[in-house]
């Protein structure tokens, strides 16, 4: 495979896996909202609107896959020989860990989707919470801008 093939796999795979891991967490955390404002209606209590703020927080880790996607694709053709083995491997490892920060947050917003409807408090500890896993995919595709920086 050539060094273009890999770099644009790198790149493909980064955006895949973090993409991925949006649509899991938000999909955890979707199905936990529409169960917490169904007890709302149940119980004739007015179903809060707040709980789209769990539902989103995963998709932000697609972007980052996405500005990955795009620093990998700017180095078809711009790099020496060799270099497409670690932009696949960046790419991989990277998507994977951006990926699982969105799983993980959409679980943990799934817990806060219950929680708010149930209590009506504690959103702004819940969305700490929530920003603690997403400061994961922060640092994974910082790290990884850092080591693509150093491909030359």
């Amino acid at each position: 495979m050539s060094d273009a093939a890999m770099i644009v796999a790198g790149a493909i795979a980064c955006l895949g896996l973090s993409g991925a891991g949006s649509a899991l967490g938000t999909g955890y955390a979707a199905a936990a909202a529409v169960g917490a404002w169904k007890k709302c209606y149940a119980a004739n209590k007015p179903a809060p609107f707040l709980l789209l703020s769990f539902v989103g927080a995963p998709i932000t880790q697609t972007l980052y896959g996405m500005i990955l996607m795009f620093i990998m694709l700017g180095k078809v053709g711009n790099v020496a020989p060799g270099a497409g083995v670690p932009v696949l491997v960046a790419g991989i490892f990277a998507g994977l860990a951006i990926g699982l920060s969105a799983l993980f947050q959409g679980r943990a917003g799934a817990a806060a989707c219950d929680a708010q409807a149930e209590t009506n408090q504690g959103f702004t500890n819940s969305l700490a919470a929530l920003g603690i896993v997403e400061t994961v995919a922060i640092f994974a595709m910082v790290f990884a801008l850092i080591a693509l920086g150093a491909i030359k």
